[in-house]
């Protein structure tokens, strides 16, 4: 069961699983997708908290919101509403808590990927 996130000042919360929820297949299953990788490997790389817009991604509006649920209900990310902005951020604590080195070493084999395909 999914529980809201802490209520934003606009009153718009999404549904995050809480860290006892969050499993191995679904962080799996949303990391096995390039798109919601990409994501991942953009949040990773920048600032704490960026902004859907921020990670401008190749696809259409519908389709980017789509991957950004799929990262979110999975518990890889997670998403605040400040103002009209939609913050996302890595649950990198609750991720390494669960599942020790595997988000370090899922970014560190796409960087590999990323090198040798270059």
């Amino acid at each position: 069961m999914t529980t809201p996130s802490a209520p934003s000042a606009a009153g718009r919360d999404l549904p995050h699983p809480h860290r006892s929820e969050i499993r191995l297949e679904g962080v799996l299953h949303a990391l096995a997708d390039p798109m919601r990788l990409a994501v991942v490997r953009r949040l990773a790389a920048g600032p704490a908290e960026q902004s859907c817009s921020a990670l401008d991604l190749p696809v259409s509006k519908s389709t980017t919101t789509h991957h950004f649920r799929v990262l979110r209900e999975c518990g890889v990310i997670r998403q605040t509403y400040r103002g009209t902005a939609k913050l996302n951020r890595l649950r990198r604590d609750d991720l390494q808590a669960l599942f020790p080195g595997l988000l370090d070493s899922v970014l560190a084999a796409a960087q590999a990927e990323a090198v040798r395909r270059a």
